[in-house]
């Protein structure tokens, strides 16, 4: 268009020169609707951001009651970030508000019309510096900056320390982003400075949004932090679970390998143990410590809750495990081969258990073998030379154990015979013997029976034998006891005897001196 220009051409240019106007005009229209348009979603989104924010710290906020040891500190920073973050977010909507009250009501939904940049270029900028306003923005993007940084944690907060530090710099800023070499501009002319209202208000939305976002991200990563700290593998062991706590010699150990963890902050508010409520003395580092007694022979169970406070709800977790108790070894099993020996027609008191059964699960059998309750019975033998016992057990895993053991049947040993108690060199006078009570006895014999007497010979030397019923002399007897001369033997011999239900064997004679 340069060089000789006629009226034609000059209202051609004039035409191009309107064109252009119009059509900048028009992408002007755009941009700022766009402005407006982002500004609501970013709006919209900051909105979700808030709820999801105060869900993330109210929930904080109750583990560290319910947890305190586990969750208190990391409550404590998620306040200072809460409030650091609400102060400076009121802070940017408090000055949207009075960008907003400088339109029109009308046009408040007119991006359009929020094209002028005359708001915030006056109340930010004095001359070539800052105005007093400016100042105070700057130094609320500091403090948030700075109160962010010194809220987190020292550890593990290192990547987010940056990501704030960068996101909220006001040091000067580059003219041209894309040239090192260009001039630094202070960081309020390079983002403010010169703008539509609209574009102004969608810059500090988008401020707002990364403000929540910035808090999000710190509640997330203190409750994770915790949660990887609670999970970490240090605290965990590994626990042999096994179905029952003794296992019996061929059977199979069955059970588990679990990974439990010992955590002092994990303490329930109540623990149940065989219907009794554990004290707080016996919880220690996530532990429950047991102490009771272990019960009679036989398996056992032990059965309980540990309930904790979760989201303000009690949980309860089921305990339950079996163990065996087993007969404590305090004496050792002795036996004589060749000397199981079992007396013909008397009750032998006996004992018959499996070790580690409970007795209600053994039982035995045999000719004459009856159950007194528990491990004792009683063999009472009838005829034959041997008897055998055999007993079965019911094991915990459901299957039967079998023995049997052989004893031999003998008769009560032969009763020996006494007067007045006595057997081995007896000496009497005429009037004590034939007063006296002819008895017997199983001397050195373990079994609790009295033989009766029912009759007996008494012999005096050079006279016939007299035949006496029951336990003393009879006129006969005595008689012939009167003439027997001084310090002769007389004798007591063919004694019978009877043990009830038994037969006795021969009871061994006495012999008795007279003194007089």
């Amino acid at each position: 268009m340069a060089g000789g220009q006629g009226p034609r051409q000059k209202m051609i240019n004039l035409m191009y020169l309107v064109f252009i106007a119009m059509l900048a005009l028009n992408m002007s229209k755009e941009v700022l609707t766009a402005f407006g348009l982002m500004e609501e979603s970013v709006a919209d989104n900051n909105e979700t951001l808030e709820v999801r924010n105060e869900a993330s710290f109210e929930a904080l906020a109750a583990k560290a009651k319910e947890q305190p040891k586990q969750y208190q500190e990391a409550a404590e920073s998620a306040a200072k970030v809460t409030q650091i973050s609400e102060d400076f977010d009121n802070y940017l909507s408090e000055l949207k508000a009075e960008m907003m009250a400088s339109i029109d009501p009308e046009n408040q939904g007119d991006y359009q019309s929020q094209d002028k940049t005359d708001f915030l270029d006056t109340k930010f900028f004095q001359g070539d510096g800052l105005s007093e306003d400016g100042k105070v923005f700057i130094q609320q993007m500091n403090d948030y900056r700075t109160g962010m940084i010194a809220a987190l944690p020292d550890a593990g907060y290192d990547a987010l320390k940056e990501e704030i530090n960068n996101k909220f710099d006001t040091s000067d800023v580059l003219s041209e982003r894309s040239n090192p070499d260009s001039e630094k501009i202070n960081y309020l002319n390079y983002h403010f400075e010169g703008y539509p209202l609209i574009a102004s208000k969608a810059k500090i939305t988008q401020m707002q949004n990364d403000i929540k976002n910035a808090e999000a991200d710190v509640l997330g990563q203190l409750l994770q932090g915790e949660l990887i700290e609670i999970a970490s593998m240090n605290n965990y062991r590994s626990i042999v679970s096994l179905e029952k706590g003794a296992f019996f010699n061929g059977e199979t150990v069955t059970g588990e390998v679990v990974l439990g963890r010992y955590d002092d902050n994990m303490k329930p508010t109540k623990v149940i143990i065989n219907g009794s409520e554990v004290p707080a003395s016996q919880i220690q580092n996530g532990r429950v410590m047991l102490n009771f007694g272990a019960g009679a022979v036989g398996d056992k169970e032990i059965t309980g809750e540990m309930q904790f406070v979760e989201n303000g709800e009690t949980v309860t977790i089921p305990i339950n495990q079996k163990y065996s108790v087993i007969g404590k070894p305090n004496s050792a099993t002795i036996s004589a081969d060749k000397m199981n020996v079992v007396y013909r027609g008397v009750d032998n008191p006996m004992t018959i258990s499996f070790a580690g059964v409970d007795p209600s699960k053994v039982s035995a059998s045999a000719p004459g073998l009856s159950s007194r309750g528990g491990s004792s019975y009683l063999m009472k033998p009838a005829g034959g030379a041997s008897v055998n016992i055999n007993v079965s057990a019911k094991l915990p895993d459901g299957s039967t154990a079998t023995d049997s053991k052989s004893f031999r049947i003998k008769d009560l040993p032969n009763p020996t015979g006494l007067i007045s108690g006595e057997f081995d060199g007896v000496r009497k006078n005429r009037a004590n013997l034939a007063i006296s009570t002819v008895s017997a006895a199983f001397l050195d014999f373990d079994f609790d029976l009295t033989p009766q007497v029912t009759e007996f010979i008494f012999k005096v030397q050079g006279q016939p034998g007299i035949k006496v019923s029951g336990n003393k002399l009879n006129d006969a007897a005595k008689a012939a006891l009167q003439r027997a001369p001084q310090g002769s033997i007389v004798q007591i011999a063919q004694i019978k005897t009877t043990v009830p239900g038994v037969r006795t064997k021969a009871t061994t004679p006495v012999s008795v001196e007279l003194t007089d």
